[in-house]
């Protein structure tokens, strides 16, 4: 009995290390890191539609582009546009006729709140990438953490 269980070890090993590749993490998802930094003057007449509680617009930047939300007087979202759903098929999210969702209607069907980003319907289990804001009453800051 005991030759037979000192011949069973190395075949539980062999087994464990066969499984452990099975095991491992999956790289995880989500946008790739971009530096931002951007400075825009919300009285410019381009950037009207922030002028108002509830307005949002695109801007260039991040890895797919912006998504800016005004939540308040002098609150703001930015999101990336980036949808983190297997995010090498780099598929861009954009805002549908509720003016509340962000929907990747390109790729894989998922949609956001454009004002935090959270998912409201998958596959993407990862809200959009937000990234920092600050406003002094005309100029808003978007950037990295």
């Amino acid at each position: 009995m005991r030759r037979l269980t000192r011949s069973c070890i190395p075949l539980a090993c062999l087994g464990v290390f066969a499984l452990a590749p099975g095991c491992r993490k999956s790289k995880p998802g989500g946008v790739p890191p971009v530096q931002v930094d951007i400075a825009i003057n919300i009285n410019n007449p381009a950037y009207a539609d922030l002028a108002v509680t509830g307005g949002w617009l695109y801007l260039t930047g991040g890895s797919q582009g912006i998504l800016v939300y005004r939540a308040g007087p002098s609150e703001f979202t930015a999101l990336d546009r980036h949808c983190p759903y297997q995010s090498e098929n780099l598929c861009r999210v954009a805002v549908d006729s509720s003016q509340v969702i962000a929907r990747d209607s390109g790729c894989c069907g998922s949609a956001f709140l454009i004002t935090d980003g959270s998912v409201v319907q998958g596959p993407a289990a990862l809200n959009l990438k937000r990234y920092a804001t600050s406003f002094n009453g005309s100029i808003l800051r978007i950037y990295n953490n």
